[in-house]
C-alpha cells in the first residue's frame, strides 16, 4: 500500500493545514518529499476547500470568494529534479474520499466569476451529482446517468522566480492594455502559502500568482483525459520541482464551459514520480506534454453540434474558434430543450458529462467551425432526432437551485 503523503480533515478549514496552498510562488517549502520511482497518495480538497454544501439552495455558489481557490495539495518536492528537467508523473489511481460521495457542479453569477456562457446565464445555479461507483446521477437534472473519468483538474509546478516575474508582467499588461479583458493578479490577503509564516509569507503573498489560469508549467488546465493511467511530462523550473495537485473532477466535459463545469469533489490521487534529466531541451518542451489514461467512457452513438464564428446576434468573426464552440454549445442546449430540460439544466449536462470539444476547421475562411459531441447513451430517454418530432419528458426532479444576486 503506498503511503499518504498529504491527509485533509474536512471538518478542517484548509487554511489551517501547511501541506495544502492556494498559490504559485518559488518560495513555498515543499510540503513533503519523495524519491524518483517513489509512489504515494496524495488527499485533495475540492477547490474551495469545502465552501458548497449537498443542498438546494445556490446561495453558497452566490456568495463563494473566488480569491480563495484553487487549494492545492503540496508542493512535493522530488530529490535530485532540477530546472530544465522533465517530472514524470504517472497517474496511477484517482478516486473520491469515502465520506465524501458527491460533487457539484456551479453555474457562476455574470457579477462573480461568470463562466463560458455568461451572457444567457447570469445567476448563480448549483447542481448536486451522487456518486454509484462508477456512475453519477443528480436529482435536479433528471434522466441523465454517465460514467465518471476522474481527473486532476490542476496539476503542475512550483514556477522559478524569473517564471513568476513573467507571468505577473504580461498578465498587469493584458489588463492594461484591453479593457475587455480578465485577469486575476496577486491578491495577498485570501493567499495560503503552506508552511511559509510571518512576514516572510506576507511578502510572498503580494507577488504570489493566482491558480486560476493554465500556464507553462501546467497549473489549471482540465483536461478530462488526465484520468487513470496516464501519464504527465512537467516542465521542472526549480530545485525540487514542487509538484502540486488539487481541482479534482468527477466528470468534465470539454470546455468545462460553465466555469465550475466539472462535477468537483475532495479526493485522492496516487501517483508515481521519475525524472528526465534535461528533459525540456532534449525535447523541445515549453509546456506540459501527457499521454492520455487507456480508459474512457465507451459511448456507441453522438449527436454532434456544429457551430461557426457567427455569433448568436449575427457578428461575423474571423476564424474565431472560441466564437464556433460558443454557437455549437448554445445549438446543443437548444436542441436539449425540446426534451424537457430547461437552459440552466443543459446546460449543466454539457459541462459535465463527457461530451468531446472538437476543433474542427480553422482554415476555410472566414468562418472558423467547431463541434461539440454529446453522447446520446448517457440519456434514459431517446434523444436522436425522430419523424414524429421530439417528445418531452417527464423530468420531474428537485428544480436545480437559483440564488439571485443580493443587491
Amino acid at each position: 500500500m503506498a503511503t499518504t503523503l498529504i491527509k485533509i480533515d474536512l471538518d478542517q478549514s484548509p487554511y489551517d493545514n501547511p501541506q495544502i496552498h492556494n498559490r504559485w510562488h518559488p518560495d513555498i517549502p515543499m510540503a513533503c518529499w519523495v524519491r524518483p520511482g517513489d509512489d504515494f497518495v496524495l488527499e485533495c480538497y475540492d477547490w474551495t476547500g469545502g465552501c458548497v454544501r449537498n443542498d438546494d439552495c445556490a446561495d453558497d455558489i452566490r456568495d463563494l470568494d473566488l480569491s480563495i481557490v484553487h487549494f492545492l495539495s503540496g508542493p512535493v518536492g522530488v530529490a535530485g529534479a532540477r530546472p530544465g528537467d522533465l517530472l514524470v508523473v504517472d497517474l496511477l489511481d484517482i478516486g473520491a474520499l469515502p465520506e465524501r460521495q458527491w460533487g457539484f457542479n456551479g453555474i457562476f453569477s455574470r457579477s462573480n466569476g461568470g463562466g463560458f456562457l455568461s451572457e444567457h446565464f447570469q445567476h448563480a445555479q448549483k447542481t448536486v451529482w451522487d456518486f454509484q461507483g462508477l456512475y453519477a446521477r443528480s436529482r435536479h437534472i433528471p434522466g441523465v446517468r454517465f460514467a465518471g473519468l476522474i481527473h486532476p483538474g490542476l496539476i503542475g509546478c512550483l514556477p522559478s522566480r524569473p517564471l513568476l516575474e513573467e507571468w505577473n508582467r504580461r498578465e498587469a499588461e493584458l489588463l492594461r492594455d484591453n479593457p475587455r479583458a480578465v485577469a486575476h493578479l496577486p491578491f495577498a490577503p485570501s493567499a495560503h502559502m503552506g508552511q511559509l509564516g510571518g512576514e516572510t509569507a506576507r511578502r510572498a503573498a503580494e507577488e504570489a500568482a493566482r491558480t486560476v489560469p493554465p500556464r507553462e508549467h501546467g497549473g489549471n488546465c482540465d483536461i478530462k483525459d488526465l484520468s487513470r493511467g496516464a501519464r504527465v511530462f512537467l516542465p521542472v523550473y526549480i530545485d525540487g520541482a514542487g509538484l502540486s495537485v488539487g481541482d479534482l473532477h468527477f466528470s468534465q466535459g470539454d470546455g468545462e464551459i460553465t466555469f465550475c463545469g466539472a462535477i468537483e469533489m475532495a479526493g485522492w490521487a496516487h501517483l508515481k514520480v521519475g525524472l528526465i534529466k534535461g528533459g525540456m531541451a532534449a525535447y523541445g518542451i515549453r509546456n506540459p506534454v501527457f499521454q492520455p489514461s487507456p480508459l474512457a467512457p465507451r459511448h456507441g452513438d453522438y449527436l454532434i453540434f456544429e457551430g461557426v464564428s457567427v455569433d448568436e446576434h449575427g457578428g461575423q468573426h474571423y476564424l474565431d474558434v472560441q466564437v464556433a464552440y460558443r454557437q455549437a454549445c448554445l445549438n446543443a442546449i437548444e436542441y436539449l430543450g425540446k426534451f424537457g430540460y430547461s437552459r440552466a439544466q443543459a446546460y449543466s449536462i454539457l459541462g459535465c458529462a463527457p461530451v468531446q470539444g472538437h476543433i474542427s476547421g480553422v482554415v476555410d475562411v472566414p468562418n472558423a467551425c467547431a463541434t461539440l459531441w454529446l453522447p446520446t447513451d448517457i440519456f434514459d430517454f431517446d434523444i436522436r432526432p425522430q419523424a414524429g418530432g421530439p417528445m418531452r419528458q417527464p423530468l420531474d426532479g428537485v428544480p436545480l437551485p437559483l440564488s439571485y444576486d443580493l443587491e
